[in-house]
């Protein structure tokens, strides 16, 4: 395999033996494509905590590797799995990870920005409110409840 052309990492497709849907795409290193082989099982490189980590090792929801295909420039492979546990794969709870469309991707967008707004708004709201029965509780003394 070619580890070189993404800082040591290939991509990894994930997708069902028996369906053939693509369920997720995650990065490899040596290290990750190795213990993949060995125990049978998704692991792969966690590029933000700098570790590996096998695919539903806390959720329970593992992936059993049933071939690993390679492409044509050797830098990224298939893996054909069989899900175990309850089926879904993506870290929100779905099935896949490829469940929304490129035009529904910005709505859903512009409406969690909306939503963050929101949630920012009430957030100072409640600290304006502490704020305030704060000054009211120093203005009546430390016997104040």
């Amino acid at each position: 395999m070619d580890f070189s052309k993404l800082d040591g990492l290939i991509p990894a497709v994930v997708q069902d033996a028996s369906s053939n849907e693509v369920l997720m795409v995650g990065f490899m290193n040596q290290a990750a494509l190795d213990r993949t082989r060995e125990s049978g099982f998704a692991t792969f490189f966690s590029r933000t905590r700098g570790k590996l980590w096998m695919k539903g090792e806390t959720s329970g929801n593992t992936l059993a590797v049933q071939q690993i295909l390679v492409d044509c420039d050797d830098d990224t492979v298939l893996l054909r799995v069989t899900r175990h546990g309850d089926g879904n794969v993506c870290h929100t709870g779905t099935r896949t990870c490829f469940y929304r469309t490129l035009e529904n991707e910005r709505s859903q967008k512009s409406e969690d920005r909306s939503q963050k707004t929101e949630v920012r708004s009430q957030k100072t709201e409640v600290r304006s409110q502490k704020s305030e029965v704060r000054r009211k509780l120093e203005g009546r003394g430390p016997w104040a409840v």
